[in-house]
């Protein structure tokens, strides 16, 4: 299947969406001039100027609704069950607000019950939108059932293990969507035989130059017990990268029975689906307008401090006021990171090495800046630029990921996210001045990662703003 194809049912879903929004509020309209005007004509309805209006302004409200609670995303993925429940609990709170919002001073409601006209807006909203959303989700799953919608699939797993999923899919009386660019494997390629009919890309380590090779739109995870560690690898691989990627994952029987992971059916094969997003659209993008609102506050509240602090570097070292470095941001992407200057110049001339205690490269003027984080108020430009947000695991340099991902490969799982300003490793640790101790502080991000919310955020920030009070800076 085409992203092409993804995309313009994509949008045909929406104007639906659009459409119905438009409908259900002309229904809802007439009905409500009817019962204030009973001798009303409805055919002069369209020259009502509010309805004209809301004929372009409340299905937007309802697109905006959905774009953040709802899934705009591949129409061929949707689960149509799940679709009818998501647009009941959508429709149930749109117009609520719709009722307390453009109806609440209508002159209408002098009369009219509240909960009356809340529930023919709901019910003619819903309605109408979900009749028109299981008949394009009925098409779009006739397309998969029949075979002319495919997605680019790799196979990642042992040749037994992969031909195994093979014959079990050969055997489904419907057909399926894959069509398989080929297998990665993940023992070593001397001993992987030559597949007859599904090409061998190579190894788990070499997924990230796959995925550029290649227009992978699904990868399914295949493997025995015991090889969690290959299994982790390639998911933290597929998940890192840009791409929109369904990743699933083949469940192992004794995790099934002793209740270690929720099945779900995939084609009808027992796959569990990996879940990319770590946060609801919603809370992304709430986290996204703080971080640019409070990158603009900390730029314009802090200015006499960044102006006295570029005076004092300027007046006790020689070199530039600002460092930059590059560091590795999200789904490894590289990102030059700006600081003040509080090492003087030759630092790092033997190659790269992390502050110490009394460091002696550190100036005099920069030794405080580091104990209040002064150093790090450069960074609010990264926020702006998107390249960091606020709160989020510390982006390290490519010299220091590879030394910490030969002992801990799931440190991959950070580059899943925005580094920040600040993290809970950070706050709860500190700074780390040898591998073992960024070993140690990982598993704080780790933790953050895994639970990531905006009341996680907001805590982490808190908890900074106690550190930076007390001078615990290094």
């Amino acid at each position: 299947m085409t992203y092409r194809n993804k995309h313009r049912d994509l949008i045909i879903y929406q104007l639906l969406d659009f459409l119905a929004g438009m409908l259900a509020w002309m229904l809802f309209f007439i009905y409500r001039k009817q019962l204030e005007l009973p001798g009303f004509a409805w055919q002069g309805v369209f020259q009502d100027r509010n309805l004209l209006l809301g004929l372009i302004v409340i299905p937007v409200f309802w697109l905006v609704l959905y774009y953040l609670f709802d899934k705009y995303d591949d129409v061929y993925r949707l689960s149509r069950v799940s679709t009818l429940f998501r647009t009941v609990s959508i429709s149930f709170f749109g117009a609520i607000i719709l009722l307390f919002t453009v109806l609440r001073d209508d002159l209408v409601f002098q009369y009219i019950d509240y909960f009356q006209s809340f529930l023919r807006l709901f019910s003619i909203h819903f309605l109408i939108t979900v009749c028109f959303r299981m008949c394009w989700l009925s098409y779009t799953a006739r397309q998969l059932r029949s075979g002319r919608v495919k997605y680019q699939t790799l196979l990642i797993g042992g040749r037994e293990e992969v031909f195994d999923f093979l014959a079990e899919l050969e055997q489904r009386p419907r057909a399926h969507r894959y069509h398989f660019v080929g297998r990665v494997g993940v023992a070593d390629a001397s001993t992987e035989d030559t597949d007859d009919e599904l090409s061998f890309l190579g190894l788990v380590e070499d997924i990230a130059q796959i995925m550029q090779e290649y227009p992978v739109e699904e990868a399914i995870i295949l493997m025995r017990h015991g090889e969690d560690r290959a299994m982790q690898s390639a998911i933290q691989g597929l998940l890192q990268h840009q791409k929109d990627i369904s990743v699933s994952v083949s469940a192992h029987m004794s995790d099934i029975v002793l209740g270690h992971v929720q099945m779900s059916q995939i084609d009808g094969l027992p796959l569990i689906q990996v879940r990319r997003d770590l946060m609801p659209r919603w809370q992304l993008i709430v986290k996204r307008i703080m971080d640019v609102l409070g990158s603009m506050v900390g730029l314009v509240l802090l200015s006499p401090v960044m102006l006295y602090s570029a005076l004092r570097i300027k007046a006790t070292s020689a070199g530039p006021v600002l460092f930059s470095q590059e560091r590795i941001g999200r789904y490894g992407r590289p990102f030059q990171m700006y600081k003040f200057r509080s090492m003087h110049m030759d630092a790092e001339d033997g190659g790269p090495e992390l502050a110490q205690e009394d460091d002696p490269r550190i100036t005099s003027w920069g030794a405080t800046m580091r104990k209040w984080r002064l150093d790090e108020i450069p960074q609010f430009w990264n926020v702006l630029k998107g390249d960091m947000s606020l709160v989020g695991p510390r982006p390290e340099r490519q010299y220091y990921i590879d030394q910490i991902a030969a002992q801990a490969p799931y440190h991959q799982k950070l580059l899943q996210v925005l580094p920040g300003m600040t993290s809970w490793g950070q706050v709860k640790y500190g700074y780390a001045s040898d591998v073992d101790q960024m070993l140690q502080r990982l598993k704080y991000d780790i933790l953050y990662v895994e639970n990531m919310s905006l009341l996680l955020d907001l805590k982490i920030m808190i908890y900074t703003a106690l550190v930076l009070l007390q001078g615990k800076g290094k």
